[in-house]
């Protein structure tokens, strides 16, 4: 099996000054960079093109990491990948991949250009399968819902997940395009499955501005399907206005359990971009407890009385010493460190550009 291997290319040791968000709480855990490295882009593997990649986990039974590539099997077949990562109290070591596989559909075939969309992959701790959501499509011809999916190690279909109804792709109503399921975490040991839709329903309100926030939700279901609660979330406002004529957004792009043995407590990673300022990657916690349950509401906008989630900024990314944040989307824990810390491993994704790069930062938190 070939390998390709990358140095890491910075290593830290400073301390993350915090900033507390309305409505957090004073106390922050302390965070340090350790490292970040950068794979070399368009770089080939076992006959395809690793990039695009917008999520990461650790794999217990063996210590790797499982990446996902969201290319729609438009470059290749819809994929992931397993790496080896050294992670250190010292800091960040070698990325080295160590195999590829598509995704298979119910037919035992890749699926086809275009059909899928892949954003996060976890490691099933109880069976060491894989679970993994993908964003359907909205567009003038094509209304295909998103889905979370159970596969096997080698990517060959088992099942479909059950999602909520307000999930699903209408003309007037659900997810907006390419704002769907980009988070995806186990919880409560094993038992439950989360997700977190990357930006507003259509009926919950508008996007996020520089002006105004946005609200979202977090789904809450059983391991086998069914759906037992749904949360709001507050989306930060847009950091700074677009330059004339360009863009700005700002969504949720991964989720992961603080502890998997409470089922109420998660890091949320938000990012936001605003074209002539870049992107800005902020790592969120968030406590689901006296949420209100809003799976039966219809429209948040239109809601009179919805508490959301608790959060509280963990790390904002233009607080480190970093040259450079780009697309970051995936997020990991890694090892716990000699030091006590945890080790929290980020993934970024060049959505296959030569004007962005793949990134992989490692944190160490307390």
């Amino acid at each position: 099996m070939s390998r390709a291997f990358l140095a890491t290319g910075l290593l830290g040791a400073l301390s993350l000054t915090l900033v507390t968000v309305p409505g957090a709480s004073a106390h922050t855990p302390d965070v340090r960079l350790l490292g970040v490295t950068t794979v070399p882009n368009a770089m080939p593997f076992e006959g395809t093109t690793v990039g695009g990649l917008s999520g990461i986990d650790r794999d217990p039974r063996t210590g790797g990491y499982v990446l996902v590539s969201d290319d729609r099997s438009q470059l290749q077949p819809a994929r992931f990948y397993t790496a080896d990562i050294d992670v250190s109290a010292d800091g960040l070591g070698e990325v080295t991949f160590t195999g590829t596989h598509p995704f298979t559909g119910r037919d035992g075939t890749p699926y086809p250009a275009d059909s899928v969309d892949p954003e996060e992959l976890r490691v099933d701790p109880w069976r060491g399968g894989y679970y993994w959501s993908q964003e359907g499509e909205r567009s003038a011809t094509v209304l295909s819902d998103p889905s979370v999916r159970e596969a096997t190690r080698t990517g060959a279909y088992v099942r479909d997940l059950p999602i909520p109804d307000n999930e699903r792709m209408t003309e007037t109503a659900g997810p907006r395009r390419n704002q769907v399921l980009e988070g995806l975490t186990f919880a409560g040991l094993g038992s439950l499955v989360v997700t977190a839709l990357e930006g507003p329903l259509l009926q919950d309100g508008p996007e996020a501005t520089p002006e105004h926030g946005a609200l979202s939700r977090i789904t809450v279901q059983g391991r086998r399907g069914p759906v037992l609660a749904q949360y709001a979330y507050e989306q930060e406002p847009i950091f700074a206005p677009p330059a004339a004529g360009g863009s700005a957004n700002n969504g949720v792009v991964s989720i992961l359990a603080s502890d998997q043995a409470d089922p109420t407590r998660f890091l949320v990673l938000e990012r936001a971009y605003v074209s002539g300022a870049g992107n800005r990657v902020r790592i969120f916690e968030i406590d689901t407890s006296g949420a209100t349950n809003v799976l039966s509401v219809d429209s948040l906008a239109e809601a009179k009385k919805v508490k959301p989630v608790r959060k509280r900024l963990v790390a904002d990314l233009a607080d480190l010493p970093l040259e450079h944040v780009d697309n970051v989307e995936g997020m990991t824990w890694g090892p716990r460190l000699a030091t006590g810390e945890r080790s929290l491993l980020l993934v970024s994704d060049d959505n296959f550009s030569a004007g962005q790069v793949t990134q992989v930062i490692a944190l160490a938190m307390r």
